[in-house]
């Protein structure tokens, strides 16, 4: 197995038969041997930087009905709401001054914020906030709709792709949702010049190694300048409530792959990974990743998006989270980085 890591850092790429011994491996010591040069890897390329992405989740309001998640439309228990601009500004004041120089607008697919009511905002913020990044994680829009978005000044989108197999994907969304969409969605923010965000959930139902696999090779095609993957953890109120969520490493291992297969990416240890392990983030910079979000939500909002059970770091203000996330990161033997902490191959 270790001669299929060293191939993986030499290289940059393995087989499919490789990448399967590899995802799957129980070898601890392979599995060592992969964060140790995962690690190797961040540090040639962006040193001991940990970028801060303010998170501001605008809406638990979601027309879709995606089985695993738990603002699914069919959601009754849900208990919805949504910013208004004032308080997206609000955030983003609070954040400026905390240090943040990325903000992310994140919400389910919220037929309210219409172009009209977005580009405004984004605009404003863009005015305000000249030295700082705009990221937006609003799901599947028309090209239209992005370009206007991306010329009132937006720089980044995150779209998770959840699954590149075409089987899968249709297990775990309902039969009105394409992966064909949303793959033709990542193609226009890239040819529209956005620094494009994809990704995958870990150990969702149903999926495979070979699932795995068609996520990377997928990747490989799109090229994005970020790639946010984290476990799948259920949801009570959700078709998928009593299905086992992803481990912490069949998540770490994709992890050391993805910043093996993708030296330049923005690769985040996500608020999911720190929900299944006490020391999951960290865990997770230490596997090549160099990029965290602290909420900036509202606290009288952060238990209303409610996407997965027993999501960590939703009592904390801003500056509490801000806080104890430097710490650790410190104590992990990194630095948090006050820049937007663009990626390098942009």
């Amino acid at each position: 197995m270790k001669d299929i890591v060293e191939k993986l850092y030499s290289t940059g790429d393995l087989s499919d038969s490789e990448l399967k011994e590899l995802i799957l491996t129980g070898d601890e010591e392979a599995a060592d041997m992969l964060r140790t040069y995962a690690d190797e890897v961040r540090r040639k390329y962006y040193g001991t930087k940990v970028f801060l992405r303010g998170l501001i989740e605008i809406s638990s309001y979601c027309k879709n009905d995606c089985i695993y998640c738990g603002i699914r439309r069919s959601n009754r228990e849900a208990d919805r709401y949504r910013l208004e601009r004032e308080d997206i500004l609000s955030c983003c004041e609070n954040g400026y001054g905390l240090g943040f120089r990325t903000f992310v607008m994140q919400g389910g697919e919220d037929a309210y914020f219409t172009d009209d009511v977005l580009v405004p905002i984004v605009s404003e913020i863009r005015e305000k906030y000249p030295d700082c990044a705009i990221t937006l994680s609003l799901g599947e829009r028309s090209h239209e709709s992005y370009k206007k978005l991306k010329d009132a000044g937006a720089d980044r989108y995150l779209l998770r792709h959840e699954a590149a197999s075409q089987e899968l994907y249709s297990k775990l969304h309902p039969a009105q949702m394409s992966l064909e969409n949303r793959k033709n969605c990542l193609f226009d923010l890239k040819s529209l010049g956005y620094q494009v965000g994809a990704g995958f959930m870990v150990g969702a139902p149903f999926q495979t190694a070979d699932d795995i696999i068609a996520d990377l090779r997928f990747l490989q095609e799109l090229r994005p300048q970020m790639i946010g993957i984290g476990p799948f953890i259920p949801h009570h109120n959700t078709p998928f409530a009593d299905e086992k969520g992803g481990t912490l490493g069949l998540t770490l291992r994709p992890l050391g792959i993805l910043r093996l297969m993708f030296p330049e990416v923005l690769l985040p240890a996500t608020t999911a990974l720190g929900t299944i392990a006490p020391n999951g983030r960290e865990l997770g910079l230490k596997t090549g990743c160099n990029v965290v979000m602290p909420n900036l939500s509202p606290v009288r909002v952060r238990k209303k998006y409610d996407l997965y059970d027993n999501k960590i770091c939703t009592g904390e203000e801003a500056a509490e989270c801000r806080g104890c996330l430097q710490r650790r990161i410190e104590a992990s033997g990194y630095t948090v980085a006050s820049e937007r902490g663009d990626c390098i191959s942009r």
